[in-house]
């Protein structure tokens, strides 16, 4: 594992969801979601050093076993201030660029992951790069990208409660202030509100386990594999289909004072 370009991915994790706890832990091919998820992380090719940043909370040992038997770094820090979680780690690895990627996107696609980040590192501007705002893969792609005097900024100024807890809404919330970038999906549909594999709720879970059970026999699957199950297996599809929009950034975006202004990359 090698730091390309000064990048330190960070995957964010913890057992005491409130939605879902234990989730992180919960099994997917013979594995934890977890372990599926570094796996998947570690196809990529410009993610750098990847770390998980879990907390200082003794029921979270588990997470950092996982992080060592995998290859991964581990950083422990404060449970609820990811914002404070992210810059330590980023700070500590000497991060010149960090990539901010959940830990309930076990089906995240390395090529998504990599064009988000090239996106970024080659605009040569960008103070912050993501692909969800707004967002067009389907909900559980999540990859946000941003230079660490950008997160220091956040880290040094922010009091709101919702951006302390959710690290990146001090960076977008101010578009006058931080040159911001967003990556669509170059297939030009937008499947964020009708395709859901991101893990917030048992029927969350399911559709994953499906999903994955599915396509993992046939080698590397990507994100349009994805959809293509989901599109094919309706009765799958539907097993969270009231949760559809239910997302962390639009919770956020919402919880917003002012417009968010981001330029199409």
């Amino acid at each position: 594992m090698t730091r390309a370009d000064g990048v330190v991915t960070i995957v964010q994790a913890r057992t005491g969801s409130t939605r879902l706890p234990g989730k992180v832990l919960f099994p997917l091919g013979g594995a934890t979601v977890l372990e599926r998820q570094l796996e998947r992380l570690g196809q990529a090719r410009r993610t750098g050093l990847l770390v998980v940043a879990t907390t200082t909370d003794a029921r979270d040992d588990a997470i950092e076993s996982i992080a060592r038997r995998t290859g991964a770094l581990c950083y422990r820090g404060d449970p609820l201030d990811l914002l404070d979680r992210h810059y330590q780690a980023a700070r500590a690895l000497g991060a010149a660029h960090v990539v901010k990627i959940p830990s309930d996107c076990p089906l995240i696609d390395p090529a998504v992951v990599d064009r988000v980040i090239g996106t970024y590192l080659d605009s040569g501007g960008f103070a912050y790069c993501s692909n969800l705002h707004p967002a067009t893969y389907p909900d559980g792609q999540d990859v946000e990208v941003f230079g660490f005097p950008a997160l220091a900024s956040a880290w040094r100024e922010a009091v709101d409660r919702a951006e302390r807890e959710h690290t990146t809404p001090f960076l977008w919330r101010r578009p006058e202030r931080f040159r911001l970038g967003n990556v669509t999906w170059e297939t030009g549909a937008d499947c964020s509100a009708t395709h859901r594999v991101v893990l917030d709720y048992l029927e969350d879970y399911a559709v994953i386990r499906s999903t994955y059970e599915a396509l993992a026999p046939q080698g590397g699957f990507g994100v349009q594999d994805v959809v293509d199950f989901l599109d094919a297996h309706p009765d799958v599809a539907a097993l969270n289909a009231a949760r559809r929009g239910d997302c962390w950034q639009t919770r956020a975006d919402r919880e917003a004072s002012r417009a968010i202004g981001v330029e199409a990359a």
